[in-house]
């Protein structure tokens, strides 16, 4: 199994954006060797972000030309998509770079993975709870103010 397959029945129901291909990677599979400048300006992150990353175990082995430079594939790309939306979700770095290692280990490791990715969904949606309930005090003052906005001036009291 790859970093970017779906890893369960749950999520087997929604498409994987790592792997659906909803962006298209820049180049085809074969020909995608990417510079570290480049592959920052297609994800949004630092080139010191993806050295980090890689610094930390958080980003796979990344291959090097016989100059040394980094060159990235599309499959690095799709890591760092799901990467970014493990980021979104308010894991832990060091979640996170669990997760990798458990992938880099191999398919012994779903359960462990398995249980990482549903206790994040768990705090995810109780952030979303949160939210919403944030939500629905903002759309009340909104209300309020708006409401009395429409009402008459009253002449002020004086006493």
């Amino acid at each position: 199994m790859t970093v970017t397959e779906t890893e369960t029945a749950d999520e087997a129901v929604e498409p994987d954006v790592c792997t659906t291909g909803e962006a298209p990677h820049p180049q085809p599979d074969g020909r995608d060797r990417y510079t570290i400048s480049e592959v920052a300006a297609i994800c949004g992150l630092s080139a010191h972000t993806l050295r980090w990353y890689e610094r930390i175990g958080l980003m796979p082995h990344v291959d090097r030309s016989h100059t040394g430079q980094r060159r990235f594939t599309n499959r690095d790309l799709d890591w760092l998509g799901l990467v970014g939306k493990l980021r979104l979700t308010g894991m832990p770095v060091a979640d996170m770079v669990r997760y990798a290692e458990l992938v880099r280990e191999g398919d012994h490791t779903f359960p462990e993975r398995h249980q990482l990715l549903v206790t994040t969904r768990e705090d995810v949606r109780h952030r979303i709870a949160e939210l919403q309930e944030t939500l629905a005090v903002l759309d009340f003052k909104i209300d309020t103010y708006a409401a009395a906005r429409r009402l008459p001036e009253r002449p002020e009291r004086t006493a």
